[in-house]
């Protein structure tokens, strides 16, 4: 394995639709979908779908955790469950069909105990040298100190890239321990610099700043609609998403991980692998629930993507 992707709050993905969202009724659901959840297990999915090699590490505890081993075997998803005692959480993700809007609905997780946090770390400690990146993508569970996330960071072998999707303080304590990569949306971005970011300079000077101080050697900040931003030390590139009908959103930015470090694994360029992970992104939306991108699309938009650019 040459990826090894981490989800320390997993979940199953519980999709469904009803007629209208109204309040004091019972509301029937229809085209209920389950799907395997979390964002180190996502971006696993979507480098296995790639081409590329990936092992996703998970907290698995319960009859869910089973049943979430199930879904990614029948994905055929290199994975390694590591058990804690806890169930792992069920999310909710309904759509108004009357509008097209989405309710997500995120639980907490499990608490993890003092015992099952200490395993976490020796299993990052004793990561093979084929391991080349390791992704940190999602949510600390429930009440989990932030500490922890910087104990798991230090983990990992040196000469290992290191690429964090998270927020607030988990984010916050990436940006103190150092990394190669963070990919935050405008609001985590601004949460993570404790300031708010109303247009795109207040951002590039945001991310600029992540990289001058030593966080991270490369910020993409997802734009959504409006594709993302590649800020490293050489300068400021905005790549544009490609126009798509829009189905679902949920799993887009985990997707554009997933394009990205697969296109890094192989060896292209950051530019080229910025590309492939817009494009992903972008085919995300095109599936319902979380399907997640499909290799033909990701690969034709990818020819799509456009690079400005923006300064030096």
């Amino acid at each position: 394995m040459t990826v090894v992707t981490v989800t320390l709050n997993p979940c199953i993905d519980k999709t469904f639709s009803v007629e209208r969202v109204v309040p004091d009724r019972k509301l029937a659901a229809e085209n209920v979908r389950e799907y395997p959840g979390g964002g180190g297990i996502n971006v696993a999915r979507v480098i296995t779908r790639l081409g590329g090699d990936a092992r996703a590490l998970w907290s698995c505890g319960g009859d869910t955790g089973r049943r979430l081993a199930r879904l990614l075997d029948a994905e055929n998803v290199p994975h390694e469950p590591i058990p804690i005692e806890g169930e792992v959480r069920e999310n909710l993700i309904a759509t108004d069909a009357s509008s097209g809007e989405q309710y997500r609905f995120g639980m907490p997780g499990p608490l993890l105990t003092d015992g099952e946090r200490a395993h976490w770390v020796e299993c990052l400690q004793q990561l093979p040298s084929s391991a080349r990146y390791v992704v940190f993508s999602g949510s600390l569970p429930g009440g989990m100190p932030a500490e922890w996330y910087g104990d798991l960071l230090r983990a990992v072998p040196s000469g290992t890239r290191v690429v964090v999707d998270t927020k607030r303080d988990a984010l916050r304590r990436a940006l103190q321990a150092g990394v190669y990569l963070i990919k935050p949306n405008a609001r985590e971005l601004g949460e993570a610099t404790g300031r708010e970011l109303s247009d795109d300079e207040q951002i590039e000077r945001a991310a600029r700043e992540i990289v001058e101080r030593g966080g991270a050697e490369v910020v993409i900040v997802s734009l959504g609609r409006g594709g993302a931003l590649l800020v490293t030390a050489d300068g400021i590139e905005r790549f544009s998403a490609p126009s798509v009908p829009v189905r679902s959103k949920v799993g887009a930015g985990d997707s554009l991980v997933g394009g990205l470090v697969t296109a890094l694994d192989q060896g292209r360029r950051l530019e080229e692998a910025a590309s492939l992970g817009v494009a992903a992104g972008a085919a995300a939306v095109m599936t319902e629930g979380t399907e997640l991108c499909r290799r033909e699309d990701t690969e034709r938009l990818a020819r799509s993507v456009r690079r400005q650019e923006l300064s030096r």
